[in-house]
């Protein structure tokens, strides 16, 4: 009985010791896109700035639009977007510190290999307007995403300022679950190339356009300004916010590939 109560009292110990231990963990709230998170770039980067400086990342990945708005309300403590116009006004309201360039890839038009909309070699103005009056269905995130801005901005280039033709369909959702619609309807869809290499359920879709200079697709990190926000974890955010932009973060972004084939590119210190 005594050497019962004394494994039981051991096995309460180590449990408090872990729980202490867990406690005195630090970490932060990364509000950030779903493309970086579904293409598996956290996956790859975050246990080795764990390693390296103890510090736990918890991730909420929304669109950027929702983000941003996390950052804003002082519900993260650091952020990492792709919507360049939308991050330069949150850092000119104060609600951020300065924004850095981290990394970019590029917006790709898919669409099914038979290419019925012939929107195949042009530029990505032409193609939206070449589908506006195809007839085919094209999805858009809908979901005030870097990806759903993106988009939005090149349709008013091409001369539609609220897309609404009857293919078009606004699904409100993450770019994997995109892709996935337009795989299932043979649908065409604006998506970043990250998310499409690392996309698995690609059925009968192609990259159709690419290439064109306005597809370029910056990401930036952002800490949440605790002058705003008080409660922000600002130190741990920007020991994130250094090693990511610093050479071991900048090393783990260009190491990170499928079959070979680079997702995202490292662009720290660059405009």
């Amino acid at each position: 009985m005594m050497f019962r109560r004394m494994w039981f009292g051991l096995i309460l110990g180590l449990w408090a010791a872990c729980l202490a231990v867990r406690a005195q963990t630090p970490s932060i709230v990364l509000a950030s896109t779903t493309s970086t998170e579904q293409s598996g770039l956290f996956a790859h980067l975050l246990p080795q700035f764990t390693q390296a400086t103890g510090v736990a990342v918890k991730v909420v990945a929304v669109g950027s639009g929702q983000a941003i708005d996390m950052a804003r309300r002082g519900d993260a403590d650091v952020l990492l977007a792709h919507d360049l116009p939308a991050e330069e006004k949150l850092v000119a309201e104060g609600w951020v510190l300065p924004r850095l360039s981290v990394m970019y890839n590029d917006f790709v038009l898919i669409g099914p290999a038979a290419d019925p909309a012939r929107v195949r070699g042009l530029d990505v103005v032409q193609a939206l307007d070449a589908l506006k009056s195809s007839g085919q269905p094209f999805i858009s995130r809908g979901d005030r995403s870097g990806t759903h801005s993106a988009e939005l901005r090149y349709w008013k280039l091409a001369g539609v300022d609220s897309p609404g033709f009857a293919g078009y369909r606004a699904c409100g959702c993450g770019m994997g679950p995109a892709l996935n619609m337009a795989a299932s309807l043979g649908a065409y869809v604006l998506a970043d190339r990250g998310t499409w290499l690392a996309f698995a359920n690609r059925a009968d879709l192609r990259i159709l356009v690419e290439g064109d200079k306005r597809l370029f697709n910056p990401y930036g990190v952002m800490v949440v300004n605790p002058a705003r926000h008080p409660h922000v974890k600002a130190v741990q955010a920007q020991r994130f916010v250094d090693w990511l932009t610093g050479p071991a973060g900048q090393s783990a972004i260009a190491g990170f590939r499928i079959k070979d084939q680079p997702l995202f590119f490292p662009s720290a210190g660059r405009p």
